[in-house]
């Protein structure tokens, strides 16, 4: 899992779209389409792995887009990592039987930890606990509730418990397209020995190679592709200069 550093497009869902929202907020979405047109685009431009978030899920607590990651996991024969609305260990072993390489666990893993290492103990490796911070603070439910955790000691004890890999989001830069936040990723990177993958706030390529190298092993991309900032292609010939 992530040998080199990677780009992942984001493929977020909601109501059967593609969107992105701004620091997490329901209402200031911006619709990129069809889901598996856009999850296929991003296979045909070079992505060698997808990041999948089914917003319904993560908000409600119901994945609600079901029918869209089945058919991208059928159409898209690269590293899928998806999350949202994953509550118990029957979606998540069901999931991961079912084609999709890490499941991504947030609300889950705040209310029952063991959760993490009864999933890891049949499928090692292959969850990701998904740290999102609001102001430092880690939140759960759509980025809606506070937990009161730090991201560094919250990654440290699910490293314990059998993560694979932790998803770091600043929610506070998300989807804004001003620059990422460098430190707070560091800190991350530094304090456990899993891979951390960032999320949030790239607006540049400068961006994705900060993000580098301050310690993720990964960056999901969201509205900077869609946007046009910068192409998938530009992203991987600027890491492999």
């Amino acid at each position: 899992m992530f040998e080199e550093f990677e780009v992942i497009p984001a493929v977020d869902m909601q109501d059967g779209s593609v969107v992105q929202l701004v620091g997490g907020e329901r209402g200031t979405e911006t619709e990129y389409g069809d889901p598996v047109e856009a999850a296929t685009g991003w296979v045909q431009a070079g992505a060698e792995a997808l990041h999948l978030i089914d917003l319904d899920g993560a908000f409600d607590g119901e994945r609600a887009n079901a029918d869209a990651i089945e058919a991208i996991v059928e159409a898209c024969p690269v590293d899928l990592q998806l999350g949202g609305g994953i509550r118990t260990v029957e979606d998540a072993t069901s999931l991961l039987a079912g084609g999709v390489d890490r499941v991504i666990l947030g609300t889950a893993a705040v209310e029952n930890p063991d959760i993490v290492a009864q999933i890891s103990e049949e499928f090692p490796g292959r969850v990701m606990v998904s740290l999102d911070a609001k102001e430092g603070e880690v939140v759960v439910s759509g980025w809606t509730e506070k937990t009161g955790l730090g991201p560094a000691e919250a990654a440290s004890r699910y490293e314990e418990l059998g993560a694979g890999a932790i998803l770091f989001t600043n929610v506070d830069v998300e989807g804004q397209l001003e620059g990422v936040r460098t430190d707070p990723v560091r800190r991350l990177a530094d304090a456990v020995d899993i891979p951390v993958v960032a999320s949030g706030g790239v607006a540049s390529i400068d961006d994705v190679l900060a993000l580098r190298d301050a310690g993720a092993a990964a960056a999901v991309v969201g509205s900077a592709l869609y946007e046009g900032a910068f192409t998938l292609q530009d992203a991987t010939a600027a890491l492999d200069s």
